[in-house]
């Protein structure tokens, strides 16, 4: 009876690490995406202030088209 007992505690003990090892990695990388999202954006900021860049904005018949261009 205590064999069972031991092969029951030696696997809850082996998916014990294996649950917490998987929580840090996925908290690792939720981070990690989060930091490389929070660029992206200051990035798009950034490109947003340059003078070459064109905002466009979509008109009733779903075109894009300059904010500053007049209806024709």
């Amino acid at each position: 009876m205590s064999a069972i007992l031991l092969r029951i505690a030696i696997y809850a003990i082996i998916a014990g690490i294996i649950y917490f090892a998987l929580r840090k990695i996925l908290r690792d990388w939720r981070g990690r995406f989060s930091e490389l999202d929070k660029q992206r954006h200051e990035r798009d900021l950034r490109e947003r202030q340059r003078p070459d860049v064109i905002d466009l904005k979509r008109d009733k018949d779903g075109v894009y088209r300059r904010k500053d261009e007049e209806k024709r």
